[in-house]
């Protein structure tokens, strides 16, 4: 008897959790896509038989690649990145007092190449400006731009994640404006990031902002970061993510990784940050590692990702596997010794990165506790 007891009640639950599977309403539409790739295949096959896919005890969910920022990732053009750093080459020099009023040589003409690419890629969505500032050096005193464009995201109440690079150049002399200073490397490597990504990432919408800054006057010492994130935190600005790309160009022979640099790596949001992006590269770019050092940066070294940090603000620096010292500052920093294969790995680590995250929905907010009467108890909202 209690058999058909149970086998009754099983189909009674049966035929419950179809009918509310048939009265359920349909799923939301969603962006189109292409059809599977083979990397995404590649990539949704290793993920299966990886022995390190981390389950979710509670829901029984496995990470695993979005088909949609797979396509988007395999849209970063070397084509583009190459032709980017080229450009940025030809200036001359983009020295901090370079030259600001001709068009083909100097730090103006370049700053007005940035705001107007911005422009030309933002697909309408981007929102770009100049955020002028004083700055005097040694003596010397000259007015900076930081060229920052905002794709604005849908959810107004998130914090924005912050995508940074410097578009100065020097040669061995800080306040050399007129020597060639190419700074293919760096870092035209870096902003020819943030270009084609702001490209990438304005063909959609996302919930979260994302800011793309390309900041000057960090060869001094991280000025424009500085003013930068001072401007931020007057604004009353959240900044949830902060993510530096200095020399990530990489060049013929060097490791197939990324070095990470995040200070306070155990005790702080730098060190989550880090973290993040290592697991969704693995996810993504199973065959380019992220080494994370726990360091604000290398040893009497600087990038701007350290004025955010000062501020309380996650952030972190991303640059390439092994650096090559006597090319930085000098005329050999140019466009053909970048190997445009790393580069665009590079690239799509932060591509794949600050999607995940600006399509993710704004974090709750923290709960409230009001009396609710005189007994002494109380209520959490």
């Amino acid at each position: 008897m209690k058999f058909y007891r149970h086998f009754l009640l099983s189909i009674l639950l049966m035929f419950l959790v179809t009918g509310c599977a048939l009265l359920s309403p349909p799923p939301k539409p969603s962006i189109p896509t292409p059809g599977p790739t083979a990397l995404l295949l590649e990539l949704q096959l290793a993920a299966n038989n990886s022995n390190d896919s981390i389950i979710d005890p509670v829901s029984n969910i496995i990470p695993a690649v979005d088909p949609e920022i797979v396509f988007l990732m395999e849209n970063v053009s070397k084509q583009n990145l190459m032709g980017y750093v080229q450009t940025l080459e030809n200036f001359g020099t983009r020295n901090t007092f370079s030259e600001t009023e001709r068009d083909d040589f100097g730090i103006g003409a370049a700053r007005r190449w940035i705001f107007n690419e911005f422009l030309r890629v933002g697909n309408g969505r981007l929102q770009v400006e100049n955020q002028e500032y004083s700055f005097t050096f040694q003596g010397l005193a000259t007015t900076q731009y930081n060229v920052i464009a905002t794709l604005p995201g849908t959810a107004s109440d998130s914090g924005v994640l912050v995508l940074m690079a410097n578009y100065d150049t020097r040669a061995a002399d800080w306040l050399d404006g007129e020597s060639l200073a190419p700074g293919a490397d760096d870092n035209g490597s870096g902003v020819a990031a943030l270009i084609e990504i702001a490209r990438i990432m304005s063909s959609r919408t996302w919930n979260r902002t994302v800011i793309f800054a390309a900041l000057t006057a960090e060869e001094q010492g991280t000025y424009g970061s500085r003013y930068f994130v001072g401007d931020a935190w007057l604004d009353g600005a959240v900044i949830d993510a902060a993510i530096n790309n200095d020399m990530i160009g990489g060049r013929a022979g060097i490791p197939q990784s990324v070095r990470l640099f995040a200070a306070d790596f155990y005790t702080s949001n730098n060190g989550q940050l880090a973290r993040y992006i290592e697991y969704v590269g693995g996810l993504y770019l199973p065959t380019f590692p992220v080494e994370l050092i726990y360091e604000l940066d290398r040893e009497g070294r600087w990038g701007d990702h350290r004025e955010f940090v000062n501020a309380g603000y996650a952030a972190i620096r991303l640059i390439e596997s092994e650096e090559d010292l006597s090319i930085q500052n000098s005329r050999r920093d140019t466009w053909s010794l970048i190997d445009y294969d790393y580069f665009r790995k590079i690239v799509q680590l932060n591509l794949v990165t600050l999607t995940n995250i600006a399509g993710t929905p704004p974090p709750p907010s923290p709960p409230t506790v009001a009396a609710m009467s005189d007994s002494g108890r109380y209520l959490i909202t």
